[in-house]
């Protein structure tokens, strides 16, 4: 009975976590759950994001999927003109293998 609890706790678990990078993007910073700015160099962000096509290619890591519905995103962000504003500093890669944290202080933002 352990062997097939387990598991099925664990999906159950982390089931939330594989959708929890469905972002929309607010005009008002008051609506936002978080603030980030987008750096120039990706040695000083927190968090290296890869833009994805599919929502079902979202993953914790940094591979965000931009949702034009805000009911329909896991996390709603505005994004700052200044670095001293945002909650997280983020760098978009070209790569999706490229995309994770680099400050894991910051991945509380995220959950």
């Amino acid at each position: 009975m352990k062997k097939f609890l387990l598991p099925l706790i664990l999906t159950a678990l982390f089931s939330g976590y594989a959708t929890a990078q469905r972002m929309y993007s607010c005009d008002n910073r008051y609506d936002a759950d978080f603030k980030v700015f987008v750096v120039d160099n990706k040695y000083d962000a927190d968090l290296l994001v890869y833009k994805v096509g599919n929502r079902y290619e979202t993953s914790t890591d940094g591979r965000w999927f931009f949702v034009d519905n805000k009911y329909d995103a896991s996390k709603k962000i505005w994004f700052a003109s200044n670095r001293y504003d945002a909650d997280l500093l983020i760098y978009f890669v070209k790569n999706r293998y490229d995309a994770g944290w680099r400050n894991r202080k910051k991945m509380h933002l995220i959950f």
